[in-house]
């Protein structure tokens, strides 16, 4: 679940892939009056003007996700700003009305896991990702909220998702 919650978000937010970190935020919930440009079911938590991504697409393939196929994420965007060590991003999973996650971890020591490092560089950024989604994932509907911050608490990004995985 945290893998799939991850991937659904944006390469940015793939950073978060495990988590070992104490329970410490609460995000903006979603405001589905601002998608996410791109083939796949993500908002911005609010109107993303102010965000330092500039997210210009986002896709999927498949979309929408398919428990035993593999996941293909395309995204790419640009940082108005450098993002340094001490960035944080804020998890939470919710599989129905129970909330499977909710944590948040330091940015920076996630990125590699998708062969990023900090700093992130100020300008354009590309990546593409492959991922297998488990054939055991459970039938359901999944939401789930991430929220980006700088150290010093400016907003990156914060994006939600649904995904209901059919029976």
């Amino acid at each position: 679940m945290k893998l799939l919650s991850t991937l659904l978000l944006s390469p940015l937010v793939a950073s978060a892939i495990s988590f070992d970190y104490p329970i410490s935020s609460d995000a903006t919930t979603l405001d589905a009056n601002f998608p996410v440009p791109g083939s796949q079911p993500l908002n911005y938590c609010k109107d993303p003007k102010d965000y330092i991504l500039e997210v210009h697409n986002v896709d999927l393939t498949p979309n929408p996700p398919v428990p035993g196929e593999k996941l293909t994420i395309k995204a790419n965007g640009t940082f108005s700003e450098e993002i340094e060590e001490g960035a944080t991003v804020f998890l939470q999973v919710r599989y129905g009305l129970i909330t499977l996650i909710k944590q948040e971890a330091d940015m920076c020591e996630q990125l590699p896991k998708i062969d990023i490092e900090c700093p992130i560089k100020k300008g354009y950024m590309e990546i593409s990702k492959e991922v297998n989604i488990p054939r055991q994932v459970p039938p359901g509907k999944y939401t789930v909220l991430a929220d980006v911050n700088t150290k010093d608490k400016r907003a990156i990004t914060c994006m939600e998702a649904t995904i209901v995985f059919p029976r």
